[in-house]
């Protein structure tokens, strides 16, 4: 006997084609669009891999070079387009406050906020060897950039999000970010202290307070990237190492 299907909900439609149009974006079978297999280079990003794929939320803190946003961003893109999980949708995360010059650049407020994408043009540009990548995940709806600016009222749920450059980010910004983060989420920060862009100190310690929090949460694993991580080039690591043996921060 055949049974009919049950009818589904005004709602339960919306989700059934939200939940098409995500698979549709994230095989891109017909766009010859396909993800480069990403191994870690160093012991630490092994450890980072390895604690993603055991569904941690991670603070990846150290040095630059190293690799963090990298990583994090083709980790997410990997799980997303697997369909690896709950998650359907990447955030990337950043402030463009420190710098307190938005106001002078030209364009309109989308184009101003283009200036801080360009590191995830060019990793996507890199996994999937095409220059289009980012536009075409964007157009998909499987990423989408947001600053700390408009992140108030929201709430993230079922996505990866991505809190990159958190070096730039004051207490108050990480735990705007991170009070906004819902039901099956997974969150990777990603910065170094040592390079921020704040001027005032205590605006400069707020990473360090927020990662002794971080650090009390079971579900997080923190991972330090140090000069042996380094992987960006030769020369940015013989720079960084001779900066650090004479003492000196940017």
């Amino acid at each position: 006997m055949e049974h009919s299907q049950p009818r589904l909900t005004k709602r339960e439609k919306r989700i059934a084609r939200q939940n098409g149009d995500a698979q549709e974006g994230l095989t891109f079978k017909t766009q010859n669009f396909n993800l480069k297999n990403i191994n870690p280079l160093t012991e630490n990003q092994r450890i980072a891999f390895d604690a993603f794929d055991d569904g941690k939320h991670l603070m990846l803190h150290g040095m630059a070079g190293t690799g963090k946003t990298f990583l994090a961003l083709s980790k997410s893109i990997d799980a997303l387009m697997s369909n690896k999980g709950v998650q359907n949708k990447i955030y990337i995360v950043r402030s463009v406050v420190p710098t307190r010059d938005m106001g002078f650049l030209p364009g309109n407020q989308k184009e101003k906020m283009k200036v801080y994408e360009a590191p995830y043009y060019a990793i996507c540009t890199e996994l999937f060897d095409r220059s289009d990548a980012y536009e075409i995940l964007k157009q998909k709806n499987a990423i989408e950039f947001i600053s700390t600016s408009f992140i108030r009222g929201i709430t993230m749920n079922n996505c990866y999000v991505i809190v990159d450059e958190v070096n730039n980010m004051t207490f108050h910004e990480l735990d705007s970010v991170i009070t906004r983060i819902g039901k099956g989420c997974r969150v990777l920060f990603c910065g170094d202290f040592r390079q921020s862009d704040l001027t005032k100190e205590q605006e400069r310690n707020g990473l360090k307070d927020f990662m002794k929090v971080i650090g009390k949460l079971n579900d997080f694993v923190h991972i330090d990237f140090l000069e042996q991580d380094i992987v960006r080039s030769k020369l940015v690591k013989e720079y960084i190492i001779a900066r650090q043996k004479l003492g000196l921060q940017p």
